[in-house]
């Protein structure tokens, strides 16, 4: 118990944990698909992702933009035309996760990550 209490007292994850507030931005089960499709693929229209991000319903799809788009990792960009065009793409700081999520995806596969990526 003594090293648990030792870590309270230097860890920074306290009420405002800055990991507690990532993971409510990007976490879940399809923000970090969306994530990535838009980094692989670049900007993309509404029913782009619903076909690249197999699975999920109109109303999460939905409702993950707004939140990835409230957290100021995408763009929603709106066509005024007939009928109505909207792509998505990331920002600048959706882009600096991609190292982050790259590096996850190869420790969660017991891999060593690429040396590119480390830089």
């Amino acid at each position: 118990m003594e090293d648990i209490n030792a870590c309270r007292d230097i860890c920074p994850c306290d009420e405002q944990c800055p990991l507690g507030e990532a993971l409510a931005l990007i976490g879940g089960k399809w923000k970090i698909r969306i994530l990535c499709s838009l980094y692989v693929d670049g900007t993309q229209r509404y029913n782009d992702l619903v076909r690249k991000t197999r699975g999920i319903t109109n109303a999460m799809l939905s409702s993950s933009l707004k939140d990835l788009e409230s957290g100021g990792l995408i763009v929603r960009k709106q066509y005024e035309m007939i009928p109505p065009r909207v792509e998505y793409s990331l920002t600048e700081r959706g882009r600096d996760l991609w190292p982050i999520i790259h590096l996850l995806g190869h420790w969660a596969r017991g891999e060593k990550p690429d040396e590119e990526v480390k830089r």
